[in-house]
């Protein structure tokens, strides 16, 4: 197995802001929210395992070997407290780092997150762990993203490329089955909701109303910590479609560490 794959950008030190992408994506999720983040601030960008630069990276399949996976990539790297933030799958799995690591994490932004109840639109994204060519990957995207958003060509083509990566598609349905362990027919697996209340540190979450992928639940399905923003009329795929909300809440999340 080789390493996770973290890119870092931004400021050199500082207390980092850590981003995790969703299923099938990879850190270029995050591109145009972190060109919208402030210069001074610490980004790292990860790659989930079976993902990306991470396909052969230990912790493959399910959202808590990719936690504990990460949490040992950034121990490697030197990171010991971090701001948080993950997108759907990564979502679930930033959850899960935070119930696993809550001294290290000081603030927690989900961003329509996994793991929050079984609802799940199953057959989207096992059509979109098998798509391959462009039509197909454009077709799965479009259906993610709100109707009044496009998917960028440029986006299409990298995935094109890195489905055609060999081991890919076995690694992105190993995650797919993990995903549902009792089958996608009873949903997805659903973090312990005791344990999200538990939460100490500051978490955010953003969500689209017209979201195809995990519908936005209602206000009381949450903590009453959480800090829950919706955004009316867009999709699933926030980071590309909302890049400016995302880039609010995270300023608002990182605070001085900025």
């Amino acid at each position: 197995m080789s390493g996770l794959h973290m890119d870092f950008s931004g400021a050199a030190d500082g207390t980092p802001l850590v981003l995790l992408h969703g299923f099938g994506g990879d850190g270029s999720a995050w591109d145009a929210v972190r060109v919208e983040l402030p210069k001074s601030l610490r980004v790292i960008t990860v790659d989930l395992p079976g993902h990306g630069g991470s396909l052969d990276a230990d912790g493959r399949g399910g959202a808590g070997r990719m936690a504990k996976a990460i949490l040992t990539g950034l121990d490697a790297a030197g990171v010991t407290a971090f701001h948080l933030a993950g997108h759907s799958m990564g979502g679930a799995v930033s959850a899960l780092i935070a119930m696993r690591a809550p001294d290290r994490v000081k603030s927690l932004t989900l961003v329509a997150p996994g793991g929050m109840a079984s609802a799940i639109n199953a057959d989207l994204l096992q059509r979109y762990a098998k798509a391959t060519s462009e039509a197909e990957i454009r077709k799965c995207l479009n259906e993610m993203s709100a109707a009044s958003f496009d998917t960028p060509q440029a986006v299409v083509e990298h995935f094109v490329a890195a489905r055609a990566r060999p081991g890919q598609i076995v690694a992105l349905d190993e995650t797919y089955r993990a995903m549902f362990p009792n089958g996608p027919e009873e949903g997805q697996g659903v973090l312990p909701a005791d344990a999200l209340a538990a939460l100490k540190m500051p978490v955010a979450v953003i969500w689209g109303t017209d979201d195809t992928v995990l519908p936005c639940p209602k206000p009381p399905a949450l903590p009453a910590s959480f800090v829950f923003n919706v955004l009316p009329g867009l999709g699933h795929m926030l980071p590309e479609e909302a890049p400016d909300a995302v880039v609010r809440v995270l300023v608002e999340a990182v605070g001085s560490d900025a």
